[in-house]
């Protein structure tokens, strides 16, 4: 009893020990305080801006209080977070240097970071805007980054590296300009959720990063929405895609994942697209005013597709086969806008199957030239045989039950008015 009192108070004065230290605008004024703060001391700093590159090795708090700059002045990493449980919050953050081989970040917490905040920041102009590598368990949460236009955008950096650093969390930033919103590589168990990201390459990409989850961002006016890529078990739902001009969500090597929720419209190439993707399950999406609703290739198998919204895309489905792959369970299918059924029980459910590719749409999609025959008599009549003699059709989908009304996802309400 007597030693665990000795520890109670030796923790007791050590956690009565924290400081607050006030930190002058002054060159070098955040190092020399450092080199004197404990763990589980606050820096707080004065208007003004920071001209130096900090690197914090301890348990600290560093706040910016909304009105102070570090400006790294092109050289490396502006802020460098090596230590435990430190917190980097309420800075503006500028000036990193222009390397990809250091990946120069406004904020870079490296793999001895365990459990750093990175919270309610502004980062203009860095290479990368914060570079998780390695460490676990980071949140980086509230910031806005921007990132860099000199450049081409393949050639600029990421506001979000995550790179081996499980349990990391990125959720309610506002991420513009560079190249990815967030990068993930070769790293597990993350979460990306609530965030907005505009003006991109790709809003988030997925690398080898299984059992992750993407869910609740808006992707307006990037390349492509949600690429994921070469990972298993990841769920992404609940996000919006508005005028993406690739994809919306594109699975590539991307197996046993979950879709759900997600609303996406006026990609102008494709709402989904899925390359050698196998096992996944597609639920309760909305695609809508796309150049093609869902485009399977590379022998992309076994996925559940079902109570998904097709609404005025110019192809709906593009999807190649010999034989017919089913797109309902029990009962239920998906909504087709080009769908003229009918519902005489008014159970909700069409009394017919739907089909939503035919022949026709085969050849064009082998030859493009024979486009140039989509208005002649011949082309009608073999379409007209086929909606008469099912038997003639070549195989592909079939939803033998679809639904008479869509079903609109939850996230309707928070789409971009401007989208």
């Amino acid at each position: 009893m007597r030693w665990l009192l000795t520890i109670g108070l030796l923790f007791s004065a050590s956690v009565c020990a924290a400081a607050d230290w006030d930190v002058p605008n002054r060159a070098g004024a955040i190092a020399e305080t450092l080199a004197q703060a404990a763990d589980g001391d606050i820096l707080w700093l004065r208007p003004g801006t920071y001209a130096e590159n900090v690197v914090l090795d301890r348990r600290v708090t560093l706040d910016g209080q909304g009105h102070a700059t570090i400006d790294g002045q092109g050289q490396g990493s502006v802020i460098t977070v090596t230590g435990p449980n430190i917190v980097v919050r309420n800075l503006t953050v500028v000036g990193s240097g222009s390397s990809h081989d250091t990946i120069d970040s406004g904020i870079r917490l490296t793999k001895t970071a365990q459990a750093p905040h990175v919270q309610g920041n502004v980062l203009l102009g860095n290479l990368y805007g914060v570079d998780v590598h390695g460490a676990h368990d980071a949140r980086v949460v509230g910031n806005q980054i921007e990132g860099r236009l000199d450049q081409r955008m393949n050639d600029r950096g990421n506001g979000v590296y995550v790179w081996n650093a499980p349990g990391t969390v990125v959720e309610n930033n506002n991420i513009r300009f560079g190249r990815d919103g967030v990068f993930v590589n070769s790293s597990r168990e993350n979460i990306f959720r609530n965030n907005t990201f505009r003006d991109l390459r790709f809003a988030v990409h997925y690398m080898y990063a299984d059992n992750s989850e993407v869910s609740g961002n808006v992707s307006v006016g990037n390349d492509l929405g949600y690429a994921v890529m070469f990972s298993t078990n990841v769920v992404v739902k609940n996000n919006i895609s508005v005028d993406d001009r690739e994809h919306g969500v594109m699975l590539n090597y991307a197996n046993k994942s979950t879709i759900t929720g997600n609303y996406v419209r006026n990609a102008k190439e494709k709402c989904t697209f899925l390359y050698n993707s196998h096992k996944n399950q597609f639920s309760q999406n909305w695609f809508e005013g796309c150049g093609i609703g869902i485009h399977f290739t590379a022998g992309s198998q076994n996925n559940r597709i079902v109570e998904n919204a097709f609404v005025g895309n110019r192809t709906q489905v593009k999807f190649v086969s010999t034989k017919w792959h089913e797109w309902s369970e029990d009962g239920r299918g998906n909504y087709w806008s080009d769908n003229a059924g009918f519902d005489v029980d008014g159970d909700g459910i069409a009394d017919a199957p739907y089909r939503p590719n035919d022949s026709m749409d085969h050849v064009l999609w082998t030859q493009p030239a024979a486009k140039l025959l989509l208005g002649s008599p011949a082309v009608q009549l073999v379409r007209w045989s086929q909606s008469a003699f099912p038997a003639l059709l070549p195989g592909g989908v079939v939803d033998s039950n679809p639904m008479m009304a869509p079903m609109q996802p939850d996230i309707m309400e928070k789409v971009p008015d401007n989208g």
